[in-house]
């Protein structure tokens, strides 16, 4: 029977230090986020490698908060029965909720943004596509991992699943003969795949409704979050991990549902042009439309012409000779000239009438 197989190993050992899929995947979704949403926010006035600035405080706050809010929505195997606490701190064995990334770098891109002045809707608009290509990457540490897989199934693209190594996380158990990992049996839906997928498809419709209806005020950032999390109820539903329950469904669907709900209305209710920056001295940046934006340059490219222009020609007003200046103190023939030329003028004038 056709599948998809799983990584058996997802931990690598360079010298002392273990290399683990998981983490790596995180990175590369981090640089992925900052790549694309540094290019949004540079042609839309940003100063160049901004989003660095704003990653700084933005991946640890969002790291954090995404380790919290997993384990509060999967309390019992850190606090319950043979739960082990101290493994909250664990990180690098997985466990992040995107919520709790959302939550937690939203925060550390505020405190970012007040420092550099620069409005936090903006930033979310630049991240909108971004993020869900972050997302995209990050689900491949899952699938090293072979964790996050959904109900058995008879569909060719069911996924092969190891048996993990309860004393080893990251590592499998295998048949000590061969050592060959070993299977689980029967084949389970790949939700990490679907998300995957899913993911991909939210960033394209964000980029592209966004470059069509130039969105503002985070409305860009709005959208993602509606288009991911409809997609998340649905993948959610199909997971047979761990999670709390409440009136049957898991907490991670009530939690989509929430907040597809908040990010539409704030879809409906906010409005405000696309947000462009534009230098404000020493207040940072100043906020302005498309048209501004797209205004300003030449306007101040023209400022400097004009100035450059005056420049000379108040030069050439300096240096240009004068007869009179030129002329010997008490010479007085520019003056007598100039009577002359008048009295022969009068003359004329006076013998046509």
């Amino acid at each position: 029977m056709a599948a998809i197989p799983s990584p058996s190993t997802a931990v690598w050992q360079v010298w002392f230090l273990p290399i683990r899929a998981y983490a790596l995947c995180i990175i590369l979704g981090i640089i992925a986020a900052c790549v694309i949403t540094e290019i949004r926010m540079r042609r839309r006035g940003a100063p160049p490698f901004a989003v660095l600035d704003i990653a700084v405080w933005a991946v640890p706050f969002g790291i954090v908060g995404a380790r919290i809010y997993h384990v509060i929505t999967s309390p019992s195997a850190y606090f319950g029965e043979n739960g082990e606490p101290i493994k909250a701190l664990y990180i690098w064995q997985g466990g992040l909720g995107i919520w709790g990334a959302v939550a937690g770098g939203a925060v550390g891109a505020w405190l970012a943004c007040r420092q550099m002045r620069i409005p936090l809707t903006f930033v979310a608009d630049a991240l909108a596509p971004g993020l869900p290509v972050a997302q995209a990457i990050g689900r491949l540490g899952n699938w090293f991992n072979n964790e996050l897989y959904g109900k058995e199934t008879t569909l060719p693209w069911g996924l092969e699943i190891h048996e993990p190594d309860p004393s080893s996380p990251g590592e499998f158990l295998r048949d000590p003969e061969s050592g060959a990992a070993i299977l689980k049996p029967g084949l389970f839906h790949p939700t990490f795949l679907y998300e995957l997928l899913w993911n991909l498809g939210v960033a394209a419709l964000v980029w592209l409704a966004d470059r069509k209806y130039r969105f503002g005020k985070g409305r860009a950032f709005a959208l993602y979050v509606m288009a991911y999390t409809a997609g998340r109820a649905w993948i959610e539903a199909l997971r047979i991990d761990e999670a709390e329950n409440i009136a049957g469904l898991r907490l991670n669907v009530w939690v989509s549902i929430i907040v597809f709900l908040g990010a539409l209305v704030y879809f409906v209710r906010v409005r405000g042009p696309q947000e462009f920056l534009l230098p404000a001295g020493d207040d940072g940046f100043r906020v302005v439309t498309r048209e501004e934006f797209e205004a300003g340059a030449p306007v101040e490219a023209s400022d400097e012409t004009s100035a450059e222009a005056a420049a000379e020609e108040s030069a050439e007003v300096v240096t240009e000779p004068d007869a009179d200046a030129d002329a010997p103190p008490g010479d007085d023939t520019g003056d007598a000239d100039s009577d002359e030329v008048r009295a022969s003028a009068e003359a004329r004038s006076g013998d046509e009438r």
